[in-house]
């Protein structure tokens, strides 16, 4: 009875959510040319961090004898909201805008390129995976990512 209810709240707070969502702002298209490429790095990393908070607080409520199924909703939701948030910067911000197509032959630069394009994929992957669950091995994955995505992405040329 108690699942039925927390299903049933837990689907009317979502169809909600997505009724009232905002639509997706990505950073111009212009180009604007203002670009702060160690800021979006930082906010990847502080989504991270809440994505991780949110699965603590989750499997917390969720584990207490009397649930509080309105805190409970809230951090799925909010969870859920950082992971698309990370998706957006990585797909809106370095995808489509940060990230160029190199030519196979370019050496170095092209495998560079196919690591860039690898790493962000995973990370889409990896940030899916958290709006899914709170298997806590996806947000480890997802810093590790960002690690090496963020230190090939600035590396000397």
């Amino acid at each position: 009875m108690k699942l039925r209810l927390f299903l049933i709240i837990f689907g009317f707070l979502f169809i909600s959510l997505l009724a009232t969502a905002d639509p997706v702002k990505a950073h111009c298209e212009i180009p604007c040319g203002i670009y702060d490429d160690s800021m979006r790095y930082d906010m990847l990393v502080e989504h991270i961090a809440t994505i991780e908070k949110s699965m603590n607080q989750i499997i917390e409520l969720s584990a207490a004898a009397d649930k509080n199924y309105n805190q409970l909703i809230r951090w799925v939701v909010n969870k859920e909201e950082h992971a698309r948030q990370f998706m957006d910067i990585v797909t809106q911000y370095f995808l489509t805008q940060r990230i160029k197509p190199v030519a196979p032959d370019a050496g170095q630069a092209y495998k560079d390129y196919v690591s860039h394009l690898t790493y962000f994929h995973e990370m889409l992957v990896n940030a899916m995976k958290c709006k899914q669950t709170v298997e806590k091995v996806n947000v480890d994955k997802l810093k590790e990512l960002v690690a090496l995505s963020r230190e090939l992405y600035f590396k000397e040329p």
